[in-house]
């Protein structure tokens, strides 16, 4: 699924493409601006959306084997919480069933 079709998931509980668009849009905007601040976004059932810390590293080049320096970066990470977990392992476990 893409975003193009959560939009039209949602149009259909909500009435319209628009809103639904509005509404999609409005939430994915305000996750990112507070993730992107270091704010840890929490949705009760769903998961945790927080900002994470990569601390500076030296890699190698896989084709010649010479050392890369890797700078120190920030990433979004996501943790299902619990419920969101649990839909997921149950539908998994009815797939293998059938």
């Amino acid at each position: 699924m893409n975003k193009r079709d959560l939009i039209d998931a949602i149009s259909g509980r909500l009435g319209d493409k628009k809103s639904a668009t509005e509404a999609v849009n409005a939430v994915l905007e305000a996750i990112q601006s507070a993730v992107a601040k270091g704010d840890k976004v929490s949705i009760t059932g769903f998961g945790v959306f927080e900002k994470a810390e990569r601390p500076a590293r030296t890699a190698r080049n896989p084709a010649t084997g010479a050392p890369i320096d890797v700078p120190a970066s920030s990433v979004p990470k996501f943790r299902a919480g619990a419920d969101f977990k649990a839909l997921v392992n149950s539908t998994k476990s009815a797939a293998k069933k059938k």
